[in-house]
Order: C-alpha cells, then sequence, then structure tokens
C-alpha cells in the first residue's frame, strides 16, 4: 500500500470515545437546546451528538419527557437567589427571586412552554423552592400555606414565561393587541357597563408592572388564606385517604 494511502483505522486505532454519563448527556442536550431549539432535542437527536445508540441513554434518561425535565434543572441554576440573604423588605426580595425565574424561562421561550409540564427535581429547583420558603416564613406566612403558595408562585412565572415568548414570536400580536384595545374602548355602556366603566385600564401598564403586581396579589393571598388541611399532610398522604362517607356505596363504572 503506498504512503499516501487513506485507509481506515482499525477500531484499535481510533481514539477511545469519552463514557457517558448524566452530566455529560445533560450539557449536550442544553447546547442542542441553545442552538437548535427544545423541539429538536429527542433522544435519537441527542445520541447522534453523542454518538451513540439511542438504547445507551435510556441507561440514565427515561425518555424526551425526563430528558426535557433535566434540561429545565440545569437552566434553574442561573436563577438570582441572592436578594434571600440581602436586606429590604422580605416581599420585593421574594419578587426578585421570581422575576428571576421568569426571565431564565423567557430567554428560552421552547423550554418555556415544556416547564407547564416538566417536573424538575434537582438540587438547583430545590434551591429555588427553599429560596421561596425562606422568604415566605421571614414574612410571617404559615408553613402550610407556604407550602401551597410555592406551586402558584412558580406556576405563575412558567406560565408568564411561555405566554409572553408566544406573544413574541407570534407576527400577528401586535395587531390583535391593537383590534382587543379598539373593541373593549367600542363597547357599550348599556350592554357591558363594567367594561366601559373601567375602559383602558383593562390594558394599562406595563408587562413588568403586571408581572409585579400579580406576584404581590398572589403573596398576599398566601399570607391571609389558610389552607383547608394541616402543613404536614403531603400529597402523598391525601392520595391514601378513605374517600368521604356520603351515607351510599360509590358508582362502579
Amino acid at each position: 500500500m503506498s504512503e499516501g494511502s487513506t485507509a481506515p483505522r482499525s477500531r484499535r486505532e481510533r481514539p477511545a470515545k469519552p463514557a457517558l454519563t448524566y452530566e455529560g448527556i445533560v450539557d449536550t442536550a442544553v447546547r442542542l437546546m441553545k442552538s437548535e431549539g427544545l423541539q429538536r432535542v429527542t433522544m435519537r437527536r441527542l445520541a447522534q451528538e453523542l454518538d451513540t445508540g439511542p438504547a445507551s441513554l435510556y441507561v440514565y434518561v427515561a425518555n424526551t419527557a425526563e430528558l426535557h425535565a433535566a434540561i429545565l434543572e440545569d437552566l434553574l441554576g442561573a436563577v438570582d437567589r441572592t436578594p434571600v440573604d440581602d436586606e429590604g423588605e422580605w416581599i420585593d426580595r421574594l419578587i426578585a427571586v421570581l422575576g428571576s425565574c421568569t426571565q431564565v424561562l423567557f430567554e428560552h421561550p421552547s423550554l418555556a412552554h415544556s416547564a407547564l409540564v416538566a417536573r424538575p427535581s434537582g438540587p438547583n429547583y430545590l434551591a429555588l423552592v427553599e429560596a421561596i420558603l425562606a422568604l415566605l416564613h421571614e414574612g410571617g406566612v404559615p408553613d402550610a400555606q407556604a407550602a401551597w403558595g410555592v406551586d402558584v408562585l412558580l406556576q405563575v412565572a412558567t406560565a408568564t414565561a411561555a405566554e409572553q415568548s408566544a406573544r413574541d414570536r407570534n407576527s400577528a400580536a401586535e395587531e390583535e393587541f391593537r383590534s382587543l384595545t379598539a373593541a373593549l374602548r367600542r363597547a357599550s355602556s348599556e350592554t357591558h357597563p363594567r367594561i366601559a366603566a373601567v375602559g383602558d385600564a383593562l390594558v394599562s401598564g406595563t408587562p413588568q408592572q403586571r408581572l409585579t403586581w400579580i406576584f404581590r396579589s398572589v403573596i398576599q393571598g398566601t399570607l391571609t388564606t389558610p389552607t383547608p388541611i394541616p402543613a404536614e399532610t403531603t400529597r402523598a398522604d391525601d392520595s391514601l385517604r378513605e374517600p368521604p362517607d356520603t351515607g351510599s356505596a360509590p358508582s362502579r363504572k
């Protein structure tokens, strides 16, 4: 064989591929999401990027939904939790943490939509929940109410990011908003007296002003609204409870 030939190297001569790890898989998935979008982050595409077979990934990640939850967990590490230890009103510092969470999701539109159903459970998510609970505790919110309040506050952050990112990608969003505003202004005081009375206040304020107001309203509601069950009762416990006695046998379908 001539010196200039390009015969394929034997398998023994090739450099060994790095061993698969959970962290390496998630890092690659995050990089793919940032470059190609979340919809392209599938087990097959990820396996291609890692030069392995999809079956190899299932040892570390059960399915695409779990993979997306892992991406969300990774990005939640960017949420600014420093306000927890800052000075100032507890409610303002809590809103700052929640606002940072919203911004992280807003920067990744496809992830914001996925976050509506994804269930991360890693250290970054737990650190975020701990930060929110710490500030609610500082503000005197009873534990049972704080436990439920975390869920609602994170839902607000997630839904806001998903809605706003969808609007930003919708070329007709501006025209739709103008049409809505015009329709509200045309509302008759005879047929829609409350709309006519409230008027432009229905569409007033900047997105940031509205988000801050929503967070503040939910936090105040969490502070003053008791839950129907004590703090030590968990959702898992709830599912094991006997159904209430209604005086008749439950119907069978």
